[in-house]
């Protein structure tokens, strides 16, 4: 039997009901892990730096943090989604700003000011799956007891396009091995990839 799952597939709701309780670190831990980099990824998307990426998903971690304990989110009313990508629409509008008025502005950034929500949308979507994969690619490293040999030739193959017969002999297998360790490895990256999309989108 694989080993228990982190943290990364708790559910969003059970997250907020414990951050909903008390001051818990352990599930502010949590939700940081999760939205973190959903949030830095969302910011690249547009072309800020990674230092500005980064600093505008802490901006927006805290803001949506003290509307958490001022009661402003209210579950049921709308998606956190929308809530934390709203904040940090407007954290990346006014750092750009910033940015123009000091002249430090970058022609290859895109000024978010600008765009229509379905664009913001679809942005977030695509920030939120490169995170899940990431995230689901770790968990299978490092939380399944698939075989190193199993996880080089997925990585390999999958991952790297290695042709199958240099894959089998980096690897000390058959190509018929190959092709059944790929397969394998596929089907539970895609198990844990919808366990994660599972947690994240139980959001109320």
């Amino acid at each position: 039997m694989d080993k228990p799952r982190p943290p990364a597939t708790v559910t969003t709701t059970a997250m907020l009901d414990a951050l909903g309780v008390a001051n818990d670190q352990g599930a502010w831990s949590d939700f940081v892990g999760r939205y973190r980099p959903v949030l830095i990824g969302f910011g690249r998307t547009w072309g800020l730096r990674e230092s500005d990426a980064e600093d505008v998903a802490q901006q927006a971690l805290t803001e949506f943090s003290r509307d958490l304990r001022a009661g402003k989110y209210v579950r049921g009313r709308g998606r956190l989604r929308a809530w934390l990508m709203g904040i940090a629409r407007h954290c990346m509008i006014d750092l750009q700003r910033q940015q123009v008025r000091r002249k430090e502005w970058r022609a290859d950034s895109v000024m978010v000011e600008s765009l229509d929500d379905e664009r913001i949308s679809a942005a977030w979507d695509e920030a939120q799956r490169a995170t899940i994969l990431q995230q689901a690619l770790e968990i299978l490293r490092t939380q399944t007891r698939m075989s190193p040999v199993t996880l080089r030739a997925f990585e390999l193959a999958a991952l790297r396009g290695v042709p199958t017969a240099e894959v089998a002999r980096q690897c000390g297998i058959s190509e018929a091995e190959v092709y059944v360790a790929k397969n394998r490895t596929v089907a539970k990256l895609r198990e844990i990839v919808e366990e994660l999309q599972d947690a994240y989108t139980r959001e109320e």
